[in-house]
């Protein structure tokens, strides 16, 4: 891998794991399962595609603060990056899907896993449901933020990519 393509990938750990600290005033909205989905997509290697989400999160939680209920998180965003690696084509469409398919991901893995713990709710599927419907006012977050981050994530590498290639058909001219 060439020392360019690490300076991007230390660089996207560091502004998620930043970004992620610093909206923390808004509950659920992060740019981490985005990452994840992109980093599925766009890297050939699978093992630092599942690296730099759990990456992101790492360094965010030594500063936010470490839980038990981390593993559902993790947990979630590993099963984003492999919606990223079985995405076929980066098309809005695509991105936009499965954006939506992983905040629900998020949504499920995690408040199944509060109702789990079974401090909070009773153990029976009225108590999955209650925890599930407590959890819908921060799902709105969660969804917003995965779509607006892969947006800008999937259209800023496309948008990148056809100003290099007139860059290059432009510089062939010359």
């Amino acid at each position: 891998m060439k020392s360019n393509n690490y300076i991007l990938i230390l660089s996207l750990i560091i502004v998620t794991a930043l970004s992620n600290i610093l909206l923390t005033n808004i509950p659920n909205f992060s740019p981490i399962a985005s990452v994840a989905l992109f980093s599925g997509f766009y890297l050939s290697n699978k093992k630092l595609a599942l690296f730099i989400p759990i990456a992101c999160m790492l360094v965010s939680d030594y500063f936010v603060g470490f839980h038990s209920l981390m593993w559902a998180v993790y947990l979630s965003f590993a099963l984003t990056v492999i919606m990223g690696i079985k995405m076929k084509t980066s098309s809005g469409k695509n991105v936009i899907i499965n954006s939506v398919l992983s905040s629900l991901v998020f949504f499920l893995i995690t408040n199944s896993a509060v109702w789990l713990m079974g401090d909070f709710y009773p153990s029976n599927l009225s108590g999955l449901g209650l925890c599930l419907s407590m959890g819908i006012p921060f799902f709105k977050y969660t969804l917003l933020s995965s779509i607006v981050f892969s947006s800008a994530l999937f259209g800023g590498i496309q948008i990148l990519n056809q100003l290099i290639n007139k860059y290059l058909i432009f510089s062939k001219k010359s």
